[in-house]
């Protein structure tokens, strides 16, 4: 059964449970009063008849069953008990030997009376026997003790009243018709509660369902609509999950055959590895390569080749063996040398160069048991190497004359700010002059007016630009000093929400926050990253003058990063523009300076991140900036 059948089916028992119970309450009590009333009406009978009787015998006769046989009182109220007693089947005074004296109907006088079970007992029982009674088709009597004399009482009969439970059986079936009835209505009643119900409530279920469904058939980037509050939680969680599988997924190459999950994730490591990577069975099978090691061709090697004798040395004798340097002009030639500390090195078939030497290490792999599984081969681009130490080498360099520049522009600020002071002190002695300067001309004539002020305020604002060209340059130029620490991405989000909320108001804005709680840290500059987030997200405002929605979110990404994105339903960028946004002093607004953007491209490359752009005129633009996890 499904869940919410189950569901169902479980409230519709526990109501059917109430209801019959209540109703078998209902039909005990009432079998009870119905049977009370039938004695109470045999009772009142049977006393009658006792008081009649005692008045007819109370002085003795020496015939009392003649004198109550002929007595016509008895006769009445013996007949009318017939007639207007509901389930009185007959009444009769009996003698000691059981013998009918007087009776009702007439018949049974002079017939011998069996005795039947005593009615008050069937009334005073237990709600099982007075049902099982009253659906029985026997006979009950009550009975009274006749007793005469003056001085001392003496039994010399009794009064016997027949009662049947047919009226009450009667009554009870109606009262049990109207029970059934109101059962079934129960039923159909809690069956579409319980349907709506289970509908409502397990609504959060199913969309868990539908999405390890899809899950299971592949779709990794599954997200789950969960409105209500206490699967909030749960919702974000599997997001997580979701896009870690995602990122999982995307990682593995075409020459990997691990399958489970722990390969995945080596699988994932060894493709973002610079060096070649190659893993062997026992057997000397390749299963499995990296895309370095690919770009080799190691798969194709013949059985023959150096490197594949170095690789089934390790697989003979269980041992590492290495390093071992190779020269690779193009790809791994059957040619190609093989030298090391094992023996001297062959004749080089082909010229090799400084990004093709390569330094080769074989491992021998083995579990906790020390049992041989096999072997990896690692293959280390030394050319590359040599890369990295030219690119650091250089990168020295620019710091220098980073700060050679900052220098620089530094002593030019100076200048600048005293060409400043002394312009305004300029302007505040030609402010003196009521009249513009008159020129001489030639001869002594008269010459040409000159207005000094115009020229001064025209060489400060170009002073003021120079300025700032000269500070934006510093801003590049000077090194910062990052305060690394692991921090979330959310958070950063959630401050820069917080601090353009008042204008996105302004504006017209919507913005959505579309952060999950679960998500990786990273190692980032908290005021640097608030400040980078907070000009994508000005410019976004900037960008929507006729309103709009703002979305900012984090995210997990593939290769072990965590994605930031800001997107807005603005304007736009135009195509042409897009390779400049982020070039310094680069922009479309006309009070714009042209720094911002530029600024948040150096924050990025700070903390290891990219940063892509995605836009269309008039529908809005995306950005996505990627950071390594912590």
């Amino acid at each position: 059964m499904s869940i919410k059948a189950k569901q169902v089916a479980g409230v519709t028992t526990l109501v059917i449970a109430v209801v019959a119970v209540l109703s078998g309450y209902y039909l005990s009590s009432l079998s009870y009063v119905l049977l009370e009333e039938t004695a109470s009406r045999a009772e009142l009978l049977s006393k009658a008849t006792y008081q009649r009787a005692f008045q007819v015998v109370g002085d003795g006769p020496r015939e009392p069953y003649a004198a109550l046989r002929g007595d016509g009182g008895i006769r009445s109220i013996l007949d009318s008990s017939i007639g207007y007693s509901k389930g009185v089947t007959y009444a009769a005074i009996v003698n000691a030997e059981g013998i009918a004296v007087a009776s009702a109907p007439a018949s049974r006088e002079g017939t011998h009376l069996d005795e039947q079970k005593d009615f008050a007992e069937i009334v005073t029982a237990g709600p099982i026997a007075r049902l099982l009674a009253i659906n029985s088709d026997e006979t009950f009597e009550y009975t009274q003790p006749l007793l005469v004399g003056t001085e001392q009482l003496e039994q010399f009969g009794s009064i016997r009243i027949g009662v049947s439970t047919l009226l009450v059986r009667s009554e009870l079936r109606s009262a049990m018709h109207r029970a059934i009835t109101v059962v079934i209505f129960a039923l159909v009643l809690s069956s579409l509660v319980a349907i709506m119900l289970a509908q409502w409530m397990l609504r959060p279920i199913h969309v868990i369902q539908s999405g390890l469904s899809r899950l299971g058939r592949g779709d990794l980037d599954v997200r789950l609509d969960l409105p209500e509050q206490e699967f909030q939680d749960l919702g974000s969680s599997f997001q997580a999950v979701s896009a870690q599988l995602a990122a999982l997924g995307k990682g593995g190459g075409d020459g990997s055959t691990l399958s489970s999950r722990e390969g995945a994730d080596y699988q994932s490591v060894m493709e973002s590895l610079e060096d070649a990577v190659a893993l062997f069975s026992p057997q000397g099978e390749v299963i499995f390569t990296n895309a370095a090691m690919r770009a080799i061709g190691i798969a194709e090697l013949p059985g023959t080749h150096p490197v594949r004798q170095l690789v089934d040395r390790t697989l003979s004798t269980g041992k590492s063996t290495g390093p071992l340097s190779v020269a690779v002009p193009r790809g791994l030639p059957a040619e190609a040398g093989i030298e090391g500390g094992n023996g001297p090195a062959p004749e080089m078939g082909a010229e090799s160069d400084a990004d093709s030497e390569r330094l080769l290490m074989c491992h021998a792999i083995e579990d906790t048991n020390r049992k041989f599984l096999g072997a990896m081969l690692v293959a280390r681009n030394v050319g590359y190497l040599n890369q990295v130490q030219s690119t650091l080498n250089y990168s020295r360099k620019a710091a220098a004359l980073g700060r050679l520049l900052a220098g620089v522009a530094h002593e030019v600020k100076n200048p600048l700010n005293a060409m400043t002071i002394h312009l305004e002190l300029l302007k505040q002695k030609l402010g003196v002059l009521r009249e513009p300067m008159v020129m001489a001309g030639p001869g002594g004539g008269a010459g040409k007016t000159l207005d000094l002020t115009k020229h001064v305020t025209i060489i400060s604002s170009e002073i003021k630009r120079l300025d700032e060209v000269v500070a934006g340059f510093l801003k590049f130029a000077r090194p910062e000093e990052l305060n690394l620490q692991p921090i979330l991405l959310n958070q950063v989000i959630h401050d820069v929400v917080m601090t353009i909320g008042p204008e996105a108001h302004r504006r017209r804005v919507a913005v959505r926050e579309e952060s999950l709680k679960m998500l990786p840290p990273i190692n980032g500059d908290q005021g640097m990253l608030v400040q980078a987030v907070l000009n994508l997200a000005i410019n976004a405002l900037q960008a929507m003058p006729e309103g709009g929605t703002l979305r900012l979110g984090c995210k997990p990404a593939t290769r072990h990063r965590v994605e930031l994105f800001v997107e807005d339903t603005g304007i736009g960028i135009e195509p042409e523009n897009l390779p400049r946004i982020f070039d310094l002093y680069f922009t479309t607004k006309e009070k714009g300076s042209g720094i911002g953007l530029s600024m948040v491209f150096r924050i990025v490359q700070l903390h290891d991140g990219e940063v892509e752009v995605q836009s269309t005129p008039g529908r809005g633009t995306r950005f996505r900036v990627m950071f390594p996890q912590a």
